[in-house]
């Protein structure tokens, strides 16, 4: 069947956003691209939403339906009541009905019944609360994470299976046990679930999340203009239609909670979620039931079309549901109600701890201190790796999933101690320059070699993605890189056509963070990591000292969207100064000194050198 979440590491450029939304860190860097750990996943397709070069996909089962439907068998679909917010574009649930039809679907119900019943179980378990705190089983990722890196929590999950199961179980008994079924959802993380039913009159044959459902109507030319109108099979629900919305599940069954009365906390999203855990299971701290969506509620699941707007979606949801309750018969809902209230929805979870060992302090430490961060004000993290703060990655680089070029700021001070070599070097050189004025001759040779190399200086720091400037003691800019130019906008555009890398140009006029640069000059001291705001984004700056007082660099990065290969910013530093390091000390000292100020000292050290030698003569 394959991995649920893969990777295509030739789209992946590494910006590590998917590690920074990952609750269970089950991606690894390694080989220069994200790798996704299956036994660690959770399914959450969180990843997979956030990965803005869609090198994150999830598993496809759009081909085992059409295998299905090509069968002998009937093929049901249960269709999570998220749908009617997905299929904002249609007009009428009577027509995606009549759609899911044309696709070879012989039985197409909704899963709202299933939702209804499973809503009567909850309430019973929190009418009949006898001192034990429940967790709720409706969403997969949450049963997924729990079972997997929160064990001692697994006794607190509610023992009912999640309602597209229930509908299953009930497909199965009013049409069949060889009726084939598929689920048609927001959730990625069913598509895994489901194996755990395999064997119980629950089993479902595949999951098509609602963007594999779009793209089986577009393979066959299904439109909502070349249908008919078409009612769900029953039987049918009534507020279980709200399930896709945080409290749906409760509000089935009437449950308001009141923020005096209530006696569940019902909560959404990734932050929220993991927060309300680390709180469950610290005793004494949350004596409430929990009512949890691992997503934003199921109409923002990643198995959603991207850009749907959730309040857009949630009020479609809420008006289908009004307009169908309108419309069902009460008392044959009672009825089926009745026929399949004696169902077993009972489930078992079992632990799965694949929680990694936590390093010792000292090893921690240890790590902090070789990446340059054993001060504690350098611990507090950029979060550019995808860790929330430095002592995490170290943690996470003990436990194999990160390496050190994965932190950001190491690759600067990385970057640093090269630039630092080249300062080094300018002593040598002031030491050799005697020999360079010989002769005039010889000086003007010099100072072509070094035009050449600080053209092809120009030339690789135009090939690197982050923003890179050079500037003097009065803010005026030595050299700035293409990346530069594009980031502050069109007037640095317009000046760089006349005056390329922008030599020259006053900084303080370009961009409204010019203070870093003025403070570093002043101090002496290097910024490092700072995030602004600039031109509606946020980007990183590190300001540190070429020459003291005089000339400092700064290196600009988007935190929204990283792009920066450090590897190949290392290695291009590292392959210039290996391969010439003469060149790299002639670039030295054309970034501190102008070509003019060059000919003016030349000029100086020739007739000083011919003065010396008349006193010599004299003498």
């Amino acid at each position: 069947m394959g991995q649920l979440i893969v990777t295509d590491k030739d789209k992946c450029n590494l910006s590590y956003t998917c590690v920074r939304v990952c609750p269970a860190k089950a991606i690894k860097i390694a080989d220069k691209y994200a790798q996704i750990l299956p036994d660690r996943c959770i399914g959450c397709g969180q990843c997979v939403t956030m990965c803005a070069q869609q090198a994150i996909q999830y598993r496809s089962d759009i081909e085992i339906v059409k295998s299905l439907i090509g069968q002998n068998d009937k093929v049901a679909a249960i269709c999570d009541p998220a749908i009617s917010g997905e299929f904002t574009d249609v007009a009428d649930y009577r027509k995606f009905v009549a759609m899911i039809r044309e696709i070879g679907f012989d039985i197409v119900t909704e899963m709202s019944f299933a939702v209804d019943l499973v809503a009567y179980k909850y309430k019973d378990l929190v009418d009949s609360f006898q001192g034990k705190h429940y967790i709720t089983t409706k969403c997969p990722p949450v049963v997924s994470y729990i079972e997997k890196q929160e064990p001692e929590l697994v006794e607190n999950l509610a023992p009912i299976v999640p309602p597209y199961i229930a509908m299953a179980k009930i497909i199965h008994k009013r049409y069949g046990d060889d009726v084939k079924i598929v689920y048609l959802t927001a959730c990625t993380a069913a598509k895994d679930e489901k194996k755990q039913f395999y064997h119980t009159d629950g089993h479902i044959d595949g999951v098509l999340t609602f963007v594999e459902l779009r793209q089986l109507f577009a393979q066959k030319g299904i439109t909502e203009k070349t249908v008919e109108f078409s009612e769900f099979d029953p039987p049918l629900g009534r507020k279980g239609g709200l399930f896709p919305i945080s409290h749906g599940l409760f509000q089935a069954v009437d449950i308001n909670q009141g923020l005096l009365e209530g006696d569940i906390i019902i909560t959404e999203g990734r932050t929220n979620f993991l927060q309300s855990i680390k709180e469950f299971k610290q005793e004494n701290q949350l004596n409430q039931h929990l009512d949890l969506f691992y997503c934003k509620g199921c109409i923002q699941g990643p198995g959603t079309s991207q850009g749907g707007k959730k309040f857009t979606r949630r009020s479609q949801v809420i008006k289908y549901v009004n307009k169908r309750m309108k419309a069902i018969d009460a008392y044959q809902w009672r009825l089926d109600i009745e026929e399949f209230k004696t169902l077993d929805l009972n489930r078992n979870f079992k632990s799965k701890d694949i929680r990694l060992p936590i390093p010792s302090k000292e090893q921690i430490d240890a790590v902090l201190a070789d990446m340059g961060k054993s001060k504690q004000e350098d611990q507090l993290g950029c979060g550019a790796c995808g860790y929330p703060s430095c002592r995490e990655f170290a943690v996470a680089h003990l436990q194999g999933l990160t390496d050190y070029e994965q932190c950001y700021t190491f690759s600067i001070k990385k970057l640093r101690s090269y630039v630092n070599k080249v300062n080094a070097s300018n002593e040598k050189y002031r030491k050799t320059q005697e020999a360079l004025v010989i002769s005039e001759e010889k000086a003007r040779v010099e100072e072509k070699l070094a035009r050449e190399a600080a053209e092809t200086t120009t030339a690789m720091l135009n090939k690197l993605r982050a923003g890179v400037v050079i500037v003097d003691e009065g803010l005026n800019v030595i050299e700035a890189n293409e990346r530069f130019v594009e980031m502050i906008g069109d007037d640095a555009r317009e000046i760089a056509e006349v005056v390329p890398g922008l030599k020259g140009a006053e900084l303080k006029s370009l961009v409204d963070f010019h203070k870093v640069f003025a403070s570093v000059l002043q101090s002496g001291q290097d910024v490092l990591e700072r995030d602004v705001e600039f031109a509606n984004s946020i980007i990183n700056v590190s300001v540190f000292t070429i020459k003291r007082h005089e000339i400092v660099g700064g290196i600009i990065r988007d935190l929204i969207t990283p792009e920066v290969r450090k590897e190949e910013v290392i290695k291009r530093a590292r392959d210039v100064i290996k391969e010439n390091l003469e060149t790299v000390q002639q670039i030295a000292f054309l970034l501190g000194e102008s070509a003019s100020k060059t000919e003016k000292t030349l000029n100086s050290i020739i007739e000083a050198q011919q003065l010396g030698e008349k006193h010599g003569s004299g003498k």
